[in-house]
């Protein structure tokens, strides 16, 4: 074996004994540095989500902080950063994942007071991926309050958030999460999406094994996997609620324009679908990925769809509720650490601005959402590691 083999190889499996869970500290610092960043893009898109501003231009925004925010860090070697999660940026009935191509009818989309705006983006640093999603009114202010349907799916937004990274914590199940979320939207009068889900994450993977769902329908119900959450695992905590009646998720006039790479091969037949794929290759990793960003819009366009039909790549379609629905979405990356849970992403909302007529009234749910995130520390433990810490000094 050449000696370039065998550094090669010694290189592989000394990667592979790397523990790539929060257990690491190192992992962790990665998450809370792609979060930081997320968290800082949030703040400018959510600046730019103002009255006659263009939803493609928006998304084109926050794409390039995410790139120049990971620029800045993690540059002594070849890590892999950048887009976690490309910028969506999805108005009022519009569910998720709306980021247009500038060829696309829906470019000259235009924000306007009073809409209900959901902002979905995140970054990544060497494959760990913090992703964060927000949602806001256009014009709303202390003087101009939230209020009605409006303010009943934001609060109940917020709330369900609140109460499931409370609830995803190790020895805890999936389904419990599903049916307090449920809950909390009642209170408002409002729905769940049917059928949306939260995943777990690990490293180059947002769309974990570990799964949540809220507002199951009775197939999927069925067919669900009841799991467990455990210590070191990730969540991408994901909450959308609707004003509508059914809030069942539909594709509408909007074309798919945001798409992950499998890990499936097929020999493509049209040499655009082909060029397309040596395209991704060249430029994308395991995480999501606007078409836009492609060279040639229209190539990319007709290229694509082969790609998706063989499942090269897996769609991230732009989902609809129906015309005159309000839908809200918050996201929060958690980290369930052995010292307890870390909210690394946080959508930054303002319950000052926020007035809802109803109100949670269910005294469980109360109590569970007044409590901390963090275990309160053994003070026995506090003192005995305390005194073993001097004995150490003193030696």
């Amino acid at each position: 074996m050449s000696n370039k083999k065998t550094a090669a190889v010694a290189a592989a499996a000394a990667e592979s004994e790397v523990d790539v869970t929060v257990n690491n500290v190192d992992v962790v610092t990665k998450y809370t540095t792609a979060a930081d960043i997320s968290n800082q893009v949030l703040k400018k898109v959510i600046a730019a989500v103002v009255d006659g501003a263009r939803v493609l231009d928006i998304c084109i925004l926050g794409d390039k902080a995410i790139e120049e925010g990971t620029k800045g860090v993690y540059n002594k070697d070849k890590t892999q950063k950048g887009i976690g999660f490309p910028t969506c940026i999805s108005v009022n009935n519009i569910i998720c994942n709306f980021s247009p191509l500038p060829s696309d009818p829906e470019a000259a989309s235009v924000i306007k007071t009073g809409d209900m705006v959901k902002i979905q983006l995140g970054a990544q640093i060497d494959g760990f991926a913090a992703i964060v999603a927000h949602t806001v009114v256009v014009g709303a202010s202390a003087e101009n309050p939230i209020k009605g349907r409006k303010a009943d799916v934001l609060q109940a937004a917020h709330l369900a958030l609140e109460a499931a990274i409370r609830l995803v914590k190790p020895g805890a199940k999936n389904m419990d999460v599903t049916k307090v979320i449920t809950q909390i939207a009642d209170a408002f009068e409002v729905k769940p999406v049917e059928g949306q889900i939260s995943f777990n994450q690990e490293r180059n993977v947002i769309d974990g094994k570990k799964q949540i769902i809220q507002a199951p329908s009775e197939q999927q119900l069925h067919d669900f996997e009841r799991v467990e959450f455990a210590e070191n695992e990730v969540y991408a905590v994901d909450i959308l609620i609707t004003s509508s009646a059914e809030g069942k998720p539909k594709p509408g006039a909007a074309r798919t324009s945001v798409y992950k790479k499998t890990d499936t091969r097929y020999e493509l037949k049209m040499k655009t679908s082909r060029a397309v794929l040596k395209e991704l290759n060249t430029k994308f990793g395991q995480f999501p990925f606007p078409l836009r960003d492609l060279e040639d819009e229209k190539k990319a366009r007709m290229g694509i769809l082969e790609c998706a039909k063989h499942h090269l790549v897996l769609p991230y379609e732009v989902l609809y509720d129906k015309e005159d629905a309000f839908v809200a979405q918050f996201l929060a990356t958690i980290l369930l650490t052995k010292n307890g849970t870390l909210k690394v992403t946080s959508p930054p909302f303002d319950q000052s601005i926020v007035q809802s007529d109803k109100s949670l009234k269910n005294e469980t749910l109360i109590a569970l959402l007044a409590t901390s995130l963090k275990p309160k520390k053994n003070k026995k433990k506090a003192v005995e590691g305390e005194a073993e810490k001097k004995e150490e000094e003193a030696k």
